[in-house]
């Protein structure tokens, strides 16, 4: 070991374990030690226990930049992304790691956050419904004001990590509320100019209780989204269109 990483401080990681698909398995919490380095994120910490302490620990990672979402998991009671979470942040160096909650757990951090997405696209009809249902490739695209380019790629940044749903305190009492990431993916096709849908039908979607009206504004979404997406914004326009469609 290296006289600068001797030097670091030690780390106390207590780290959800379960494993649904071992039978017998059952969820408890293991704690593993590591001496932090400078530049330390959860996502190094954990594949640095995953190397020499125990293999068998699950989590998620792919882009390592905060732009896949795939580690997304609830660091000392806050939903966030592990590659963008430095332990330094945490002075008294002991770190909480549990799974998201609202998600089918695949296994220790691991959730399955993409059959949730993939669920919820067929349930919202998460696509862009063109005027006319007959298309012409060959005919040149409806050019579009660079200030609604800017505003659809505004939520087009949305990494569908997840943290958002397990944020919210109506998603976590009632199952069938859409959440943030369902409202923010409408309000995109709400504001295309290319969508042929209408305020009354998006009102049949999320004009409920299980949508915009269901939103106890708690302001979890905003406060935790990595991406700093403006989902109380989104809610609230949608809201206001929604109310005005039954007036």
């Amino acid at each position: 070991m290296s006289p600068e990483n001797a030097s670091g401080r030690l780390l106390n990681f207590h780290i959800f374990r379960y494993d649904p698909q071992q039978k017998g398995d059952k969820p408890r919490t293991e704690v593993y030690q590591l001496r932090e380095t400078p530049g330390m994120t959860i996502f190094i910490a954990l594949n640095q226990i995953r190397q020499q302490q125990d293999p068998s620990l699950q989590f998620d990672f792919v882009c390592r930049a905060g732009i896949c979402g795939s580690c997304a998991m609830v660091i000392n009671g806050l939903p966030t992304l592990a590659c963008r979470t430095l332990t330094s942040k945490f002075k008294q160096g002991d770190i909480t790691l549990m799974p998201l909650p609202g998600f089918e757990l695949i296994g220790d951090l691991s959730v399955d956050t993409g059959k949730f997405m993939r669920e919820l696209a067929e349930r919202l009809k998460l696509w862009l419904h063109p005027h006319h249902h007959e298309i012409d490739v060959h005919s040149i695209e409806a050019p579009m004001a660079p200030e609604q380019a800017a505003a659809l790629y505004e939520l087009e940044r949305c990494v569908e990590c997840g943290v958002c749903v397990s944020a919210c305190a109506t998603k976590q009492m009632r199952e069938t509320f859409v959440g943030a990431v369902g409202m923010m993916k409408i309000a995109r096709f709400e504001l295309d100019s290319r969508d042929g849908r209408t305020a009354e039908d998006f009102y049949h979607v999320i004009g409920n209780q299980d949508g915009v009206f269901g939103c106890m504004t708690l302001l979890g979404c905003q406060d935790n989204c990595p991406k700093d997406l403006p989902h109380m914004q989104q809610i609230a326009y949608l809201r206001r269109k929604m109310a005005a469609t039954i007036l």
